[in-house]
């Protein structure tokens, strides 16, 4: 019998198996009811690195990155603390207050969770 179980809702890994009635994900963790419909608007936000983020979580910026109306720009290695996760639907999906710069949006691509 070949059975293919879903992907992981969350981080869609193919890893996914069952414990007893529920499936997991091996690599994040997550466990769901495979009976039951996931929330459309359940969006997995995933650094460069392909790590998965959440609210409160530390990043560091992965490349210099030029702020408009600053003459010097954020470098690499810059530690972001307590960053929370927003939908903008511009490509920018983090919200967070980088030290010397203050509040401002990034994009999950240039950063990487520590």
């Amino acid at each position: 019998m070949s059975e293919t179980l879903p992907p992981c809702p969350l981080c869609e890994s193919a890893y996914s198996y069952e414990m007893g009635d529920l499936l997991v994900c091996p690599e994040c963790a997550h466990e769901w009811d495979p009976k039951e419909q996931i929330e459309s608007d359940t969006v997995v936000v995933k650094d460069s690195a392909g790590n998965i983020l959440q609210d409160g979580d530390t990043v560091t910026i992965t490349k210099d990155l030029k702020v408009k109306g600053f003459s010097n720009s954020i470098k690499v290695g810059t530690k972001v603390k307590n960053i929370r996760l927003v939908n903008a639907g511009d490509g920018h999906d983090i919200d967070a207050k980088v030290d010397g710069f203050g509040q401002m949006m990034l994009k999950s691509s240039v950063v990487k969770k520590v």
